[in-house]
């Protein structure tokens, strides 16, 4: 069996993967212990981003004629793959986030929905909160007028009826009065 026939299944594999995907992001590991690479694996897991090594030439040829063909020039030395096809920021969060404690983790490049970044500009993404984070800050900015509206009226409620109550009261008292006379 020829080299090219025993490749292309993983190129076929790199490719279905990347179908789909929101965004892609290239890292060097070069340097990781097995600790720290099991414990960026487990954070990318529980992100729904998946976490692959493989080799440049074959990332290189399921590039080719997709979106992720500007990532090309970033296949030098080894390189691992995080493709997230739910939430476009999550590989570059969580791979921003994790370089931090681990110095030797190096981010090469990526592309988000089309667009390809360079490294600043993906640490720039990884600021962006998740998508769940951001609709709930919606939610929460869109609730805060009615909540607050709906606190008014109930205060006003409230004072009215203390004034309801103490109207209520006096005529009770003068007619105590007029009847002591």
């Amino acid at each position: 069996m020829a080299k090219v026939e025993l490749k292309q299944p993983i190129v076929e594999a790199i490719s279905e993967e990347l179908k789909g995907a929101q965004s892609v992001v290239l890292v060097d590991y070069r340097g990781l212990t097995v600790a720290q690479d099991t414990e960026l694996r487990k954070k990318l897991r529980e992100a729904g981003v998946t976490y692959r090594v493989y080799k440049n030439t074959m990332m290189k040829r399921a590039f080719e004629g997709t979106e992720f063909e500007g990532l090309e020039g970033c296949l030098e030395g080894p390189s691992a793959i995080a493709i997230s096809k739910e939430d476009a920021t999550a590989p570059a969060r969580i791979l921003c986030e994790f370089a931090k404690g681990a110095d030797k983790l190096e981010l090469k490049g990526g592309v988000v929905e089309g667009t390809v970044y360079d490294v600043a500009a993906l640490s720039e993404l990884a600021k962006i909160p998740s998508r769940e984070v951001l609709l709930s800050r919606l939610l929460g900015s869109m609730q805060s007028p009615i909540t607050n509206f709906a606190r008014v009226i109930k205060q006003i409620a409230e004072k009215d009826g203390e004034a309801v109550a103490e109207t209520a009261e006096a005529p009770a008292e003068e007619a105590a009065e007029t009847t002591a006379e």
